[in-house]
């Protein structure tokens, strides 16, 4: 096969605008694949639209096989034209492994957090704070910016290490009121800690800075502007309003975004090439989902996507459906274990049957684009649970002295749960383990009943947040037997989808970065996966600097 390592390259604009153009080129005739609703997947038939031989091939695979479709991963036996598709998807794609940073930004030093710093931080949470704190801070310390702008800084964990680690001034901004009041408690705990240090160690130095923090509904291009108005050396401020305390004397910025959600990410670069006073920018998105879409003015356009003239002048849209497939993460999907695999494939079986309830019990509801809410964490919680206490019930001569592992291994599949996103298959599952204590008690006819009580138990769950009266048992019974026989080509067709999402996601990017290019040589951009991207999947950061 051939290697593509050094195929498509995004140094230059025109190089980008290349590798976008291949993009594009080769999603088009997929556009049934990345357009798709997988709720709809019996109802509009969609296996159909696949290569029968892909299909063929696809449905017999273990699923661990098919776990590894979005990573490149491919399997000798199967068809030539699938291997194709396969590799030629992760030739396209912007790789994604953690980038040595100490050549790319000299002197960079990552630094573990203490304690203090770390408190309430899970390990994704700090994993990225170290790391971009300390690219940031190095970006900071190069440009000779006097304050950096954490924008959309949640609780401000990235604003507070740079300000108590890295000692910049730093303003923490965001949307919710509430992270503001919490940002600044927190500051202020580890505000004290540092204080008493520093009189023990360090009395000539004094009081260390703690984040300016400004809370703001609106985050809008102006509003970032703004702060260039602000003295670094004012008290935290509530509001945007009060910002303009040194119109004359312009304070020179840094924007850095930890995972900015949609249009805010659009928003800082916007801002860095508007505002001369904003010297660099380091910008790591998601939810892509949640981008605005749709602008094709070339001249006047705010949307986030696309941004860039190339794009624009090119026409190229996606639509919600590519956005959303654009938030999978290849990485994720290697990790997982085969369990977890089947039962996200089957939770994926259970949402798609249940549009088919919807579609024949209740016609006048599909028309306004129902949404249960994460129906299927819910379950996946709740069998968690009830298989772990099964699972330790089991073995619980085996763990008698050891529950310091029974409490960690519940601590990780919960963890996963809460972190796993629609369509992010990072829960887990040891779903088959309730039956392998009774020792498969009844065979495959069991494993069959318990599936359709469990797309029962789905279903009227779904109805209940829709508001909708709830069906007979026989009903039920009607719709799986219907969909059950197709069920088992849900893992290779959501595979197939998969894949294509790191594609689109780097499609994203790499107009973003695009738009930076063209704005000349004023100024570098370059796109890095700063992160871990089993720890991170959304890991690569745009950074853009004066020169």
């Amino acid at each position: 096969m051939e290697d593509c390592s050094q195929k498509y390259s995004c140094r230059t604009a025109k190089k980008t605008l290349e590798w976008i153009n291949a993009i594009v080129t080769f999603i088009k005739p997929y556009a049934f694949l990345t357009n798709a609703h997988v709720t709809n997947f019996f109802t509009h038939k969609l296996w159909q639209s696949i290569d029968p031989d892909w299909l063929h091939c696809l449905r017999n695979e273990p699923v661990q096989n098919l776990l590894l479709i979005p990573c490149g991963i491919i399997q000798e036996h199967w068809p030539a034209s699938l291997k194709e598709f396969v590799l030629d998807l992760k030739c396209l794609a912007f790789p994604r492994e953690q980038a040595h940073l100490n050549k790319l930004f000299p002197g960079v030093n990552v630094v573990s957090l203490n304690s203090v710093l770390a408190q309430g931080m899970n390990f994704k949470k700090k994993h990225e704070v170290e790391v971009l704190s300390a690219v940031v801070s190095s970006i900071a310390n190069s440009v000779g910016a006097q304050t950096i702008v954490d924008v959309g800084a949640g609780q401000g964990y990235l604003a507070q290490v740079l300000s108590f680690q890295y000692q910049h001034s730093v303003v923490a901004i965001d949307a919710c009121s509430h992270h503001g009041t919490v940002m600044e408690k927190r500051a202020e705990r580890i505000k004290k800690h540092y204080t008493a240090q520093m009189r023990k160690h360090y009395p000539e130095i004094g009081i260390p800075n703690v984040p300016k923090t400004i809370t703001s509904r609106v985050m809008s291009i102006d509003m970032l502007k703004a702060l260039t108005s602000m003295s670094p050396h004012i008290d935290n401020v509530k509001r945007p309003e009060l910002i303009g305390q040194v119109a004359d004397d312009k304070t020179s910025l840094i924007l850095a975004g930890l995972h900015a959600c949609g249009d805010l990410s659009v928003t800082m670069l916007k801002t860095f090439i508007e505002c001369k006073d904003v010297k660099a920018v380091v910008s790591i998105g998601c939810c892509y989902n949640l981008l605005s879409e749709g602008c094709l003015d070339i001249a006047g356009s705010q949307c986030g996507f696309p941004m860039s003239y190339g794009v624009k002048s090119a026409g190229i849209s996606l639509g919600k459906s590519s956005r959303d497939l654009a938030c999978q993460s290849a990485e994720r999907w290697r990790i997982l274990k085969e369990d977890a695999g089947l039962h996200n494939f089957e939770l994926h079986a259970f949402r798609a049957a249940f549009q088919m309830v919807l579609c024949k019990y209740y016609p006048e509801i599909i028309t306004s684009s129902p949404s249960i809410g994460r129906q299927g964490k819910v379950l996946r919680r709740q069998q968690q649970r009830r298989i772990l206490q099964s699972s330790i019930n089991c073995e619980e001569g085996k763990y008698s002295s050891m529950p310091e592992t029974i409490s960690h291994m519940q601590e990780l599949c919960l963890r996963h749960m809460s972190e796993s996103k629609t369509g992010d298959y990072s829960g887990s599952a040891l779903y088959s383990h309730e039956f392998s204590c009774n020792g498969g008690t009844s065979g495959n006819e069991t494993a069959a009943a318990n599936k359709f009580l469990l797309f029962e138990k789905f279903s009227q769950s779904g109805l209940s947040c829709l508001g909708l009266k709830s069906l007979q048992e026989t009903h039920f019974h009607e719709i799986w037997k219907e969909a059950e026989p197709f069920t088992e080509l849900i893992g290779p067709y959501w595979s197939l989808r998969a894949a294509l999402g790191p594609l689109l996601e780097t499609l994203l990017l790499l107009d973003r970065l695009l738009f930076l290019q063209e704005q000349g040589s004023s100024l570098e951009a370059i796109m890095v996966p700063i992160f871990d991207p089993a720890l991170s999947p959304r890991n690569v950061a745009i950074i853009a600097k004066r020169i």
